[in-house]
């Protein structure tokens, strides 16, 4: 049978009904009973969270019971099932389809219709026509199902999906923050509506599995709901969402069998840049695919025979936003620069596991914090411990890097003409490899914005975020960037992807160094007026150009054999001061 890929389909029945591709997770739900009755489990947007409830939805309910060999038949659970499988009655809740607009009255009742008109599902489903819904009191609404089920064979599990939907809300789009507390703290509705939960723990609920984005709302529930137990960071559950690179190998090689004029190999390389990196765990474990990334790619790649133009789905674009939130923060926008850095990674003294709307929105925002919740957002990921045990946390892959880069591009051009002439300084420099108009650009523009932020490195990472800002295009290149090259690491190099090896254009490694004004013992006056070839001529400069062309040469060819290039272009690059920008190519020294 031909390979069908369910993009954006969340719902575990029609997947499995209609032959969708599955990658199967049933083996974990042996661990996650064990792991308790009252389960929180995070991860970032569009990375599967839905679907895993729906499969549990359809494994645990008790109205299922005559599919349970058509959906799960051939899985790993369906095999060997669990005493508890069809055992259930479920109700299901959903905090991203209550709207969040009006005033704090109408999100209320905007909350009310949601768990009524859930409570309303869950009794049609299993026949109950005596629930009492009360239209302005969902919890009334609540007790009335609870007492149902209590009278009948089987208990409830309940699953919540985006369960801290209000506080993203609160946090992404600027709602005033009487609007959350007001839900939350106090007898607000949303705590109110979780102390039901609590209270009704071995009282007709028996299981309760929520997810989420981030542990923002984990700690404002505080007596409201203190019993739940957290999984997201555990090693056993790293991979519950999200590919394995093995898993993604196997589906490239089904799919080449069934025809294609590309090649798995090949492929397999391009999503490992792009899409793979990310790990859930403190204790470490298999790096993971970002799922719907990868059935994006591999849909494009099913019904089109190629790879998509784009590498970035820009139904992941709602990223962006989260950024744009952490560089509005004081000294947000140096906490992005660092982590663009690369080399040694964002290390905080230990991942923030639960925090409340007040401290994301009065708080002191530190490094940790901030730190905390891009890992939250997806954007940062664990890459190992330092020798004392600090979390370091990295850009996961390409498509994220990308995220960064677009952001500070926007912050740093200012003006819409500026914006209009990166595309075609790009281009000059992947045709021609001159940098001339790209360095004159970057003194005249850039670099006149970038020595008035607040930043406490003003070294080579900044020449090299110019040029790496500057130069993004992942419809053509591989930008790779402090990849561990033959016992070092390459600063900055475009390498042309796989499907775009005939477009008429150079691979091209960046190596860079920066001289300060001390060394040189130049003013400013005297700096803007001396030529290019003049500061070349600098014993500092001099010797910085030579250090950066031989790393050039080294990581040059590790690269050429890596990629099979057959004319990569060799830079060396020196910053002088944040004023003037020295280049040639290595061939020239």
């Amino acid at each position: 049978m031909l390979m069908k890929f369910p993009y954006a389909l969340s719902d575990f029945g029609t997947l499995r009904g209609e032959g969708y591709f599955y990658q199967d997770r049933t083996d974990r739900i042996p661990h996650l009973e064990e792991a308790g009755r009252q389960l929180i489990f995070i991860r970032p947007s569009r990375f599967g969270k839905s679907l895993l409830l729906s499969m549990l939805e359809h494994y645990y309910d008790v109205g299922r019971a005559d599919r349970f060999d058509a959906l799960f038949g051939n899985l790993a659970i369906g095999r060997n099932p669990t005493p508890l499988h069809n055992q259930y009655f479920i109700l299901k809740w959903d905090f991203s389809l209550v709207k969040c607009q009006g005033e704090l009255k109408d999100i209320e009742m905007a909350l009310h219709r949601h768990v009524n008109a859930a409570i309303q599902d869950c009794a049609a489903h299993y026949g109950w026509d005596d629930i009492e819904i009360v239209p302005d009191d969902a919890v009334v609404s609540l007790s009335s199902l609870l007492r149902r089920v209590r009278r009948e064979d089987h208990p409830l599990y309940l699953l919540i999906d985006e369960y801290d939907n209000f506080a993203n809300e609160v946090m992404m789009s600027g709602r005033r923050q009487e609007f959350y507390e007001g839900l939350l703290y106090g007898e607000g509705l949303l705590k109110t509506l979780f102390k039901g939960v609590k209270a009704a723990m071995g009282q007709g609920i028996d299981r309760v599995f929520i997810t989420g984005v981030s542990p923002v709302v984990l700690s404002d529930m505080t007596s409201g709901y203190n019993v739940g137990e957290d999984i997201y960071l555990e090693a056993a559950f790293n991979d519950l969402c999200g590919f394995t690179e093995s898993e993604v190998a196997a589906v490239l090689e089904r799919l080449a069998a069934e025809g294609g004029a590309w090649s798995p190999t090949e492929a397999l390389e391009l999503m490992r840049t792009f899409y793979n990196g990310y790990c859930f765990s403190e204790e470490g474990g298999e790096r993971l695919y970002n799922p719907t990334l990868s059935l994006y790619f591999l849909k494009a790649l099913h019904t089109k025979g190629r790879y998509p133009l784009r590498m970035l789905d820009e139904n992941l674009a709602m990223d962006r936003g989260k950024l744009r939130y952490i560089a509005d923060l004081p000294h947000g926008e140096e906490v992005l620069v660092q982590a663009l850095d690369g080399e040694g990674g964002l290390r905080i003294p230990q991942l923030a596991k639960r925090f409340g709307v007040a401290d994301v929105l009065a708080a002191v925002k530190d490094r940790p914090f901030m730190a905390s919740l891009l890992y939250y957002f997806g954007v940062l990921t664990h890459t190992g411990l330092s020798d004392f045990l600090e979390p370091i946390l990295n850009i996961p892959n390409l498509v994220a890097r990308s995220l960064y880069v677009e952001h500070l591009q926007d912050l740093w051009l200012e003006t819409y003409e500026d914006k209009t002439r990166v595309p075609d300084l790009r281009k000059e420099v992947f045709r021609t490899g001159d940098l001339t108009p790209l360095v004159s650009f970057i003194e005249a523009r850039y670099f006149p914005i970038l020595s008035n932020r607040d930043y406490r490195r003003t070294n080579e990472l900044m020449v090299k975020l110019a040029f790496l800002t500057l130069l993004f295009d992942d419809r053509l290149y591989m930008l790779i960037s402090e990849t561990e090259m033959d016992h070092g690491y390459v600063d900055l190099s475009l390498i042309r992807r796989l499907d775009r090896r005939s477009v008429k254009a150079l691979d091209l490694l960046f190596e860079f160094k920066y001289v300060s004004l001390t060394q040189l013992k130049l003013d400013g006056e005297q700096l803007r007026a001396a030529s290019a070839d003049e500061l070349a001529a600098q014993p500092a400069v001099r010797q910085a150009l030579q250090t950066a062309a031989e790393q050039a040469r080294r990581y040059g060819a590790a690269l050429t054999e890596r990629y099979g290039l057959t004319d990569l272009r060799l830079y060396a690059v020196v910053g002088v001061g944040l004023e003037r920008v020295v280049w040639q190519t290595v061939a020239d020294l």
